[in-house]
């Protein structure tokens, strides 16, 4: 009887899944590039980036549960015009000198799937936290060719209003709607 029970219970617990757990990457600065796009005064839309961006994404596969939290150096906005970089970091617009930087942590994560769809989360700039969602157009994970890592990339958007962070000088000339898209790549740890 003791063998017959010790042998129900290594088959039980050879069959039973592992349970995953939750995954840490950390954001991969030099393939990570948030963007901001708006239409100036009616002539065609500009995008504008920003070239310094760090962050964590804790991602369970099993319990398709994830968080994310970037991090945006304000004072990296790139515009391709020196005296443009230095206008809007002035306090009509980001006010790098007082906020250096932009924030995102996440509140919630939903998935279709294995894949996340769509992240709501808590945007923050010029001191201001609203809550926004972006949209996730794209998500790959697998190892990384030349780290031989795990890896995984996205790509989210979202619309936010300047206005609504204290930065809508100039508006409705320069529109008030602001597209907002992230490119991320991040490494296991």
């Amino acid at each position: 009887m003791k063998k017959m029970f010790t042998a129900v219970a290594l088959a039980t617990s050879i069959s039973v899944p592992a349970l995953a757990a939750p995954e840490t990457y950390a954001v991969e600065g030099t393939h990570t590039y948030p963007r901001f796009e708006y239409n100036h005064l009616g002539y065609s839309n500009q995008v504008q980036r920003f070239t310094k961006t760090t962050g964590k994404v804790v991602w369970d596969r099993a319990a398709k549960t994830g968080e994310i939290e970037i991090s945006i150096d304000a004072t990296s906005v790139d515009t391709g015009y020196a005296l443009f970089n230095q206008h809007i970091q002035g306090e009509d617009y980001f006010d790098t000198a007082k906020y250096p930087t932009i924030t995102y942590k996440s509140t919630a994560v939903k998935f279709d799937g294995d894949k996340p769809v769509s992240i709501e989360g808590n945007l923050t700039i010029k001191g201001v936290t609203r809550p926004v969602t972006l949209a996730v157009t794209s998500f790959q994970a697998m190892p990384h060719p030349m780290l031989k890592k795990d890896a995984i990339g996205a790509n989210a958007t979202a619309k936010i209003k300047r206005s609504e962070f204290n930065a809508g000088k100039n508006a409705p000339y320069v529109s008030d709607e602001v597209t907002l898209t992230i490119a991320v790549e991040a490494i296991k740890q």
